[in-house]
């Protein structure tokens, strides 16, 4: 498929989610399915944030960037690189080496997006300053099955009660 192609088929079919930084120097869509809201809890990510981060996912061929002058990537481990804005300085993606799937800061995307909070992971490193009171399931690391968690998963197809993983 040509990018002309590519281009015409985005028209015909809309995005399904929408998003950018503060200052709207970093604009992306997604087309495709996007995975419920997971909260990390993570030094790393609480230090990316201020707090902890809440982060959805998308099949990496369904996202396309827009603007890619103000969007840095910072390796922020061996694992992992996290992508911001140069100019307001927001967190926007995480980026796991060879996943097929991209992270995206769920502060991000654009109202109304149809998720919901699906489960905290690295509750362990949790700040100090706050208890996790909210129901949701709990890992102390990366759950045993992480492919599952994961996973991009629409929110109308979401398993019923939302909870379980």
């Amino acid at each position: 498929m040509t990018n002309e192609d590519q281009e015409a088929d985005e028209v015909a079919q809309p995005p399904s989610a929408r998003g950018s930084c503060l200052c709207g120097a970093v604009t992306y869509d997604v087309h495709g399915p996007l995975r419920q809201i997971i909260y990390c809890h993570c030094s790393m990510c609480r230090r990316t944030s201020g707090h902890f981060v809440a982060a959805s996912a998308c099949a990496r061929e369904n996202l396309k960037i827009h603007s890619h002058k103000a969007l840095r990537w910072y390796q922020s481990s061996p694992a992992a690189r996290r992508g911001f804005c140069q100019v307001c300085g927001s967190n926007l993606f995480w980026d796991a080496i060879g996943a097929t799937t991209i992270s995206l800061m769920a502060g991000s995307l654009n109202v109304p997006t149809g998720l919901s909070a699906r489960a905290h992971i690295f509750t362990a490193d949790a700040g100090d300053y706050y208890d996790i009171l909210d129901g949701l399931q709990q890992h102390l690391g990366w759950p045993e099955d992480s492919d599952a968690l994961h996973a991009p998963i629409h929110a109308d197809t979401y398993p019923p009660g939302g909870r379980s993983l």
